[in-house]
């Protein structure tokens, strides 16, 4: 176990990161996750980095602050956080963040103080998230188990054998098997994306239509200048590193307003920190026109109000069946591995690379190619074994893409 989570240490400084020699690494992670961080960072000096900084977060003082704290804090973004983060934009830096979350941590919490929250943090740390989504910064989204998390998945063990199985679980969904050769699966993986990328952008789909057995019946319309984009991207500066690990997804943009049918969750999704199951929305010209889910409705509202658009789709990803998250027949408890185990879709903001060029665009100029802007971005994951998922050209062609969740393009 020591070889593999030393070896996953060095996949996520190489691969996730492309850490340059000389960059600064800040490292933001679960307090209970120090022991992993340590060798992470120990990787990052051994990749000759200049400096290695970390922030810990902690589940209990969060939840004890949205559920204590004074109002008007809500309305606010920490001077000390916005100074960390936005620094980074302006810096030769590189940013590493673990998502390991107790999922049910806000359960019972205001949900109109988390929706302040992340409007005052997103309007706060504007530097940084640009800088994050135009290609400023090499940054990568990864995890490792927390006792919490654990439990969610596993609960039927003790907590240390949960915690050895979601280590497992991890690092089999990561490629790690403790051989040393992480990173060379990873770019074999990496270099199979990108054919199957090129061959979307090549096609030029007009529109992309979903159906299951669940009662999707889903056409989703394309900007015309859309790019699909994969696992790996690129800095400004030509750094290559991964944003997110595990990475089974292909995706763009849809365009806001062209957006039209019903779809259906196939698990449960996380908004807020609380699980809502069974989701269905109903679309109409890019807006949702009405939701509902069985577990978790009274949540699912809050985040649709966000900002006025926030009902609309900025996402649309394909995740093949068979990947080796899907393989473990796991329900997660998050999105990070949860949304790389089938396709999705997410709810809010789209990604400006989705669009040809659309790093050097404004919000405004985004809009104008069909973009969605909005604070929030929310997974939500429709793939089944019997999803199909078929193109239509600009000729009318229709062009399987998916058959029964696996890519047939």
């Amino acid at each position: 176990m020591e070889e593999k989570l030393r070896e996953y240490a060095r996949l996520l400084i190489e691969v996730g990161l492309g850490l340059r020699e000389g960059q600064t690494l800040l490292i933001e992670a679960p307090v209970e996750c120090a022991p992993f961080v340590r060798l992470c960072a120990s990787a990052a000096y051994d990749a000759r980095c200049r400096e290695v900084l970390v922030s810990w977060r902690d589940d209990a003082l969060m939840r004890e602050r949205y559920l204590h704290a004074q109002d008007d804090v809500f309305d606010e973004h920490s001077a000390w956080h916005t100074s960390m983060l936005n620094d980074l934009a302006d810096a030769d830096a590189a940013y590493l963040s673990f998502s390991a979350r107790d999922p049910e941590v806000l359960r019972g919490v205001d949900p109109t103080r988390f929706r302040r929250s992340q409007i005052a943090s997103k309007k706060a740390l504007a530097p940084f998230y640009d800088a994050v989504l135009k290609g400023g910064l090499p940054w990568c989204i990864a995890s490792m188990p927390i006792p919490s998390w654990a439990k969610k998945v596993f609960p039927e063990l003790p907590q240390r054998e949960a915690m050895s199985m979601l280590w497992n679980a991890i690092l089999t969904s990561m490629r790690v098997t403790g051989d040393g050769k992480a990173t060379e699966r990873w770019n074999e993986h990496l270099s199979t994306q990108e054919e199957r990328r090129k061959k979307l952008n090549d096609m030029r789909f007009k529109s992309i239509h979903y159906s299951n057995s669940l009662g999707t019946d889903l056409t989703v319309e394309l900007p015309e200048d859309h790019v699909w984009r994969a696992g790996r991207a690129e800095t400004a500066g030509h750094q290559r590193f991964v944003p997110n690990m595990p990475a089974e997804s292909i995706f763009t943009a849809p365009r806001r307003d062209g957006v039209n049918g019903i779809v259906f969750s196939s698990q449960p999704m996380l908004l807020n920190g609380v699980i809502v199951d069974k989701v269905r929305f109903i679309l109409k010209d890019g807006k949702i026109v009405s939701s509902f889910a069985e577990r978790g409705r009274d949540v699912l509202d809050a985040p649709l109000e966000t900002d006025e658009n926030a009902c609309r789709f900025g996402e649309i990803s394909l995740v093949p069946f068979d990947s080796p998250v899907s393989r473990q027949g796991l329900l997660f408890y998050n999105m990070l591995f949860d949304e790389n185990a089938r396709s999705h879709i997410a709810l809010g903001r789209s990604n400006p690379e989705c669009i040809d060029g659309g790093e050097r665009m404004t919000d405004e100029e985004l809009v104008a190619h069909g973009l969605n802007h909005s604070v929030l971005h929310a997974d939500f994951v429709i793939g089944t074994h019997d999803l199909a998922i078929t193109g239509t050209t600009a000729d009318g062609c229709e062009v399987p893409i998916q058959q029964d969740g696996l890519f047939c393009l």
